[in-house]
């Protein structure tokens, strides 16, 4: 197996430079929220009762935590998309965000464009691309992504605006300490997840050396849901290795019996508990009941506990690990994390169609 200690191999292995996308998230969230908060929209979008977040992948996946984040709120009801056509529940007081970093994305311009037609508060999140010229031609507010990565890469601009913006509506109070706080949390994290930093204290690495030659699956709850998809994906995209993602206390109901078969399986798992203190106390209990279904399946398991005080802080720190956790997976896979050849090829196909 690599040495994920040998300095070298991340420059011989990530030529793309994913590993300094991800130190840089803390940075991003950082210059993502100060934009955000100057960025304005026209006084009438206050006056809505649902956000409708159009996208897909890297580009969804901030709709996906600001949706865990908010729902505990009276209004909006924060709703994610990822599809064709616009949800039957748009009206005139929805807001629809078309998400999408290249903003080229066929079925983010497909949903956009149906909203163009309806009564509804529009509003762009985009590098550019044909979403944003549609905006401009339809005297849509866009919010310019200043950050050059792949989507995936780009998360801080992909969920701080959005809840910048649900401050700047009234939906929320205040995050700017809760943003400070998160921010510092992270960088100071970082500090003992990054290359240099030797695998006997390195969280991400012991992770990733656990998770190597096994099918990942992430479980989550609550605000921690979302966070548990964007292991998988990021196990996905960035290692390129199967991984899944399931739901407490879902899963309770069906997964868990699924434990058994194929017995043979089962040393070839590897099952991820995210957890945070803040999640319902019944839910907690039922972490420590499944954990002990696996032991009794022989299926390899570990809790990851979340870092910081509040919500933010749980959510953003858990998806850093993940996103450390998935490039030295890739690492030990041998391969450079940031290209995604099936899903360029998929778009090739799909173009000449």
């Amino acid at each position: 197996m690599i040495n994920l200690d040998d300095i070298s191999i991340y420059a011989s292995l990530d030529k793309s430079g994913m590993g300094a996308q991800i130190r840089g998230l803390p940075e991003q969230c950082r210059q993502a929220w100060d934009k955000a908060c100057r960025f304005k929209l026209p006084s009438g979008y206050s006056d809505v009762d649902k956000v409708v977040i159009l996208g897909m992948g890297g580009s969804a996946i901030g709709g996906d935590l600001l949706r865990g984040l908010t729902a505990n709120l009276s209004r909006p009801l924060v709703l994610v998309h990822r599809d064709y056509d616009l949800p039957a529940c748009v009206d005139e007081r929805t807001l629809v965000i078309g998400a999408s970093y290249s903003g080229n994305t066929e079925e983010t311009i497909s949903g956009f464009t149906q909203a163009l037609k309806a009564g509804c508060k529009k509003l762009v999140i985009s590098t550019g691309g044909r979403l944003t010229e549609l905006a401009h031609e339809n005297k849509v507010p866009v919010f310019i992504i200043e950050h050059a990565s792949p989507p995936r890469a780009a998360l801080g601009y992909g969920f701080l605006p959005l809840l910048a913006i649900m401050q700047s509506l009234g939906f929320t109070s205040t995050k700017a300490a809760d943003v400070d706080g998160m921010v510092k949390a992270l960088e100071t994290l970082e500090a003992s997840w990054q290359e240099d930093s030797p695998s006997e204290h390195n969280q991400a690495k012991m992770l990733a050396a656990r998770l190597y030659g096994k099918i990942a699956i992430a479980y989550g709850a609550g605000i921690l849901t979302d966070v548990a998809r964007r292991w998988k994906t990021q196990i996905n995209e960035n290692s390129k290795q199967w991984a899944f993602f399931e739901t407490l206390p879902e899963l309770n109901h069906n997964a868990v019996l699924g434990y058994q078969f194929p017995a043979d399986m089962a040393d070839r798992l590897y099952v991820i508990f995210l957890r945070c203190q803040s999640l319902h106390p019944r839910t907690l209990i039922r972490y420590k009941i499944t954990g002990e279904l696996l032991d009794q399946r022989g299926i390899p398991h570990q809790y990851v506990d979340s870092h910081g005080g509040n919500d933010l802080k749980h959510v953003m720190s858990l998806v850093l690990l993940g996103d450390w956790v998935s490039y030295y997976l890739a690492m030990l896979n041998g391969i450079d994390p940031s290209p995604v050849p099936e899903i360029d090829l998929l778009k090739k196909r799909l173009a000449e169609e």
